[in-house]
Order: structure tokens, then sequence, then C-alpha cells
């Protein structure tokens, strides 16, 4: 019982915080990516003109359009650099509510009467000592001009633009790197107007996501993609499916052979009451009846195991979400305790799965047991 009890308690923890991590990653892609992205599938970058971008925006369900430029960067403040993800994005970047909610320093804004300003991760503004709005250590970007390498004088082969810092947000350690700048001043470095790495939607409140992919793939071209936001973190979220599925297999095994122990109990108590057959063989007990009652003692084993792990394991789930007793042990992250989100398939796949394995692992000495009784009428 102790054996079934426990791991139905940890199929039903490292389920639902495997549940939370999901769930956790989904809230975290919400505030960093869009709800769609267009991008380009045969080249970084592309020119997209001024009628797609007003067909998408006059798409039902389709809130605004971001104009995006991303490539890596040099960023540099006094003595210190890094590399750095340079975002250029158009003013409708700071619509983003859902990423304001990241901000912990500062404001976001990227430009401040006409000058532009920085917008960056946590990251980049300790790495580089940084100050909000601080005109004595600005923020240094620099990124290689499109041109040939001048070996005589190598700062001729580098554009730079010097910015102050408007805010800091943090949302995850892979994202503390990033750089948002205006549009404009991106155009300027990498020295050419007009180019984008995608188009990054935002939906209206409830729209159909799918629906409103499928209308604007219509007027897409061949050499455009679109993609959705699990879509754009497809390879995160699988891994995290598929180091579910191996842990909830492995524990599957671990509960297997703790069920041998009601294999072996049951048998013990087969031979233990081999007179307890015979007698009740002799007053004209049927063999249905004989194989029930072990069954049902292989029952009674499954059924108390099932109970106490079920109160075990959501009993400890609750006092997490709750609570959050058992904590990350990580600064500045995004929740402080381990994240926890129970799923009734999970539950029920669990119970049924385990219910199964005790229910066959009682199946052999109860056919057991009608053998004995079977040989003793002989």
């Amino acid at each position: 019982m102790l054996g079934i009890a426990l791991g139905l308690m940890s199929l039903i923890i490292i389920l639902s915080v495997f549940n939370g991590l999901e769930d956790l990653n989904r809230q975290i892609f919400k505030a960093f990516d869009p709800d769609l992205k267009i991008t380009s599938t045969v080249k970084k970058g592309f020119y997209p003109n001024s009628d797609l971008i007003q067909k998408i925006k006059t798409t039902p369900g389709v809130d605004f359009v971001t104009e995006v430029y991303k490539d890596k960067a040099l960023a540099r403040s006094k003595d210190a650099q890094m590399i750095v993800v340079l975002k250029g994005v158009d003013s409708t970047f700071t619509k983003n509510t859902e990423m304001k909610k990241s901000l912990i320093e500062g404001s976001m804004v990227l430009k401040n009467g006409g000058r532009p300003m920085a917008y960056i991760g946590g990251g980049v503004y300790s790495i580089l000592d940084l100050s909000v709005e601080d005109y004595l250590r600005p923020l240094v970007i620099l990124y290689p001009k499109n041109q040939k390498i001048n070996v005589l004088n190598p700062e001729d082969n580098i554009n730079q633009t010097t910015v102050e810092v408007s805010g800091v947000f943090n949302l995850e350690q892979q994202y503390d790197n990033y750089v948002y700048l205006p549009l404009e001043t991106v155009e300027e470095l990498i020295e050419s107007p007009g180019k984008r790495t995608s188009l990054e939607i935002t939906l209206k409140k409830n729209a159909n996501v799918d629906l409103v992919k499928s209308e604007l793939k219509k007027f897409l071209g061949k050499d455009m993609q679109i993609k959705d936001r699990d879509e754009q973190n497809e390879s995160l979220l699988k891994a995290i499916k598929i180091e579910k599925f191996f842990i909830f297999i492995a524990l599957f095994f671990i509960i297997g052979i703790a069920s041998f122990n009601i294999f072996y109990a049951l048998s013990m108590l087969v031979i233990d009451k081999k007179d307890d057959i015979e007698t009740l063989s002799s007053i004209g007990a049927s063999k249905s009846l004989i194989r029930n009652i072990f069954l049902a003692e292989g029952f009674v084993i499954s059924l108390v195991g099932i109970s106490v792990g079920l109160v075990l394991g959501l009993g400890v789930c609750l006092i997490q979400m709750k609570y959050g007793i058992v904590s990350l042990g990580m600064q500045y992250a995004t929740v402080d305790a381990y994240p926890v989100k129970l799923l009734i398939s999970d539950i029920l796949y669990s119970v049924v799965g385990i219910f199964l394995i005790t229910l066959l692992a009682s199946l052999v000495p109860a056919t057991k047991a009608l053998k004995f009784m079977l040989n003793q009428k002989i």
C-alpha cells in the first residue's frame, strides 16, 4: 500500500510541476513573443511594402503590427562590453502591455523629446553597470558596416550610436541580453532603410488565432511564413513534453516493481490459506468465489494505496500552489516558487494506470489459488 501511495503521490507532484513549468513558459512567451510572427523563409531580412502592412492591419482580429529588425551587435559602456541581441522596433512597441509587466526600473519608452532611448534586459544593465537616464554613462552600440574591411583604419568598419537607458526589464535569463531601440536608429546602424527581419502581430482580445492566421496566409507570398506563439517556441515546448513523458514512464516502471510486493504477498497468502481454501471448497465454494477472494484482497490494497497517494499528492500540490513552500532559489526570477498546475487528465491516467498494474499483479496469485482448489478436488 505504501509503495503504491508513494508512487502515485510522486506521479501527481512531478507531472503537476512539469505542467506548471509549461504554463510559466507560456506566460513568459506571452510577454516577449507576439501572437503571430511573419518572417522570410529565404533570407534573414526582407523589405515589406506598405500594401502588405496595410492588409495585415485591416485583417479582422488584428490589433496592431510591429515592424522589427533583429540582429546581434556589440554593446559598450566605459571599459565593459558584451554581445547583445539588438532589436529595432517601431512606436507600436510601447503598446505591449504584457512587456510592461516585466519592467523593474525606469520606464518603457524608446524616445525622450526626440532623442532615442534604449530599453534593455537585466543582464545588459548589470554587466555594463548602467544607470537609467544617466547621460554621463550612456550605452554605446556598435555594428559592422556593410563594406570591404578597411585594415588601415579599423574604426571605419563600424557604425556606432550612443543612447541613454530608459528602462530595464527582467523576464528570463535567455532574454537578459536584449536591447530595444527605435527602428529608425537601427536602420542608421545597419545602413538598410526599410529592411525588416519580422512583422510581429498582436491580436485583439478574444480573437481566434487560427482564424486570423489562415486569413493572413491568403496574401502572404511563398517565401513568407507565419507562426503562432507555440510554433515560435516549438522546440522548448516539445522538450518539456518529451521529458514529462519519459518521467511518467520511468515512474510507472518503479510502481510496476513495487507491485511485485502485491504479487508475492498474495502468493504467500495462497500458501498460508491452503486449509481454508480446502474447507471452502469442501462446503461447496465455487471456483469464481475462491478467485474473487484473492482478487478482492489485491483490490483493497490497490484502493487504499491509490486513496492515500491521491490525498498526499493533491495535498502537496495545493499547499505549494497556495504558499509556495519550495522556492526556485533564483534572484529576479519571474516566480519565487516552483510553479504547479493540476490537470485532471494526468491524475486520471495515473490512477487508472496504477489500478491496472495492481490488478494484473493480483491475477496470478488468484489463478494459483484456483489451481490449488482444483488439485485438492482431484
